[in-house]
């Protein structure tokens, strides 16, 4: 099996609430999603078209960019975690609707793992294992 991985960027604003220290103040971050997909090389010689990928994902980091995340409940793609939006619980989010959407395009791939850095040095993670 082969992991293909395809990086997004994104800018979004937000404030963590009941959270004590400096994050619980309004601030921004240039977020880097990472996306890896498994599965077996086929006949194209790929495991997936990472323009194939960058179509899957992109609508979600588009909904994301330059945005208000405290703002996003109730917005499209739904399930939005606004009232705290951790780069833990933004990962989780990742996680349902790309999952979800690989399953329904092919499902002999796998979501192998997302990965969010928040900062150039801090990230959460989500693998398949």
């Amino acid at each position: 099996m082969i992991t293909v991985v395809k990086e997004f960027t994104f800018d979004a604003a937000h404030y963590l609430p009941n959270y004590d220290g400096p994050c619980s103040n309004l601030h921004g971050h240039t977020y880097k999603l990472q996306v890896g997909i498994k599965g077996e090389i086929d006949e194209s010689g790929m495991v997936m078209d990472f323009k194939k990928l960058k179509e899957m994902v992109q609508s979600y980091v588009n909904a994301l960019d330059h945005s208000y995340l405290n703002e996003l409940e109730g917005r499209e793609f739904g399930a939005f975690p606004a009232k705290m939006p951790t780069a833990e619980k933004m990962v989780e989010w990742f996680v349902r609707h790309v999952s979800s959407d690989l399953a329904y395009a092919d499902t002999s791939l796998r979501l192998d793992f997302i990965r969010l850095y928040e900062t150039p040095t801090s990230y959460a993670e989500w693998r398949e294992s």
